[in-house]
């Protein structure tokens, strides 16, 4: 917290190329800071750091509202089509050692495309890059971002169809972080009122975890 009026939470998003894992931070600043666009390569080739303005009308603690301060840590993607994991690995704890280090991070955010299965190797992969970056209490911190959810929808499932016809893959990462999901609707989150429903969500993730944050420093000297 800046001041007694005001609370700034820490995030950083992670994910595979094209999972709008860039575009997800952007609709959480509600701004367009993280280049994003299709393409046939990794667009994200380093951290970027991301603010956004003061937000009124989301938290409420001890009856009194507060200012709300999103920060959001954009990453290079992990498979990347440019860089090697170790090079991801180190450049993400890098800029989460730098940019949270006093503060610390409250949950990383894990984007995943609802339109597209999510197959076992690739899954295992994703957790254990994660466990590598944030350590054995990961699970705590860690929360998924289902994006792409229109194309869910449009396809006629609703979250609860969805859930129940989801891979056994996903509904074990699902139920490892315990149930910590959102799902994310490409067309409408860049609705003020779809982003603050987003941001409850995600601070209700946090107050779960007793306003909790995790700890960074950067493994290398």
């Amino acid at each position: 917290m800046a001041d007694s009026n005001e609370m700034t939470i820490n995030l950083v998003v992670l994910g595979r190329t094209q999972t709008g894992k860039s575009a997800a931070g952007n609709s959480l600043l509600g701004s367009s800071d993280f280049e994003s666009h299709h393409s046939p390569t990794s667009v994200t080739t380093c951290c970027s750091l991301g603010r956004s303005c003061r937000i009124s009308g989301i938290i409420r603690r001890n009856g009194c509202e507060l200012a709300l301060r999103v920060r959001v840590l954009d990453t290079p993607s992990y498979p990347h089509s440019g860089l090697s994991k170790e090079q991801v690995r180190d450049t993400v704890s890098s800029a989460l050692a730098h940019h949270f280090r006093d503060e610390g991070l409250h949950l990383a955010l894990l984007v995943l495309r609802a339109d597209l299965p999510l197959c076992p190797d690739e899954s295992d992969h994703t957790i254990q890059f994660i466990q590598e970056l944030l350590g054995p209490t990961w699970k705590d911190f860690t929360a998924v971002l289902l994006t792409h959810a229109d194309k869910a929808e449009g396809a006629g499932f609703s979250e609860e169809a969805y859930l129940h016809s989801a891979s056994s893959t996903l509904l074990s990462l699902l139920s490892s972080v315990q149930h910590k999901y959102i799902f994310l609707d490409n067309q409408k989150s860049i609705i003020k009122e779809e982003r603050a429903i987003v941001l409850r969500k995600l601070l209700n993730f946090i107050r779960q975890n007793n306003y909790q944050v995790l700890q960074l420093k950067h493994s290398k000297k």
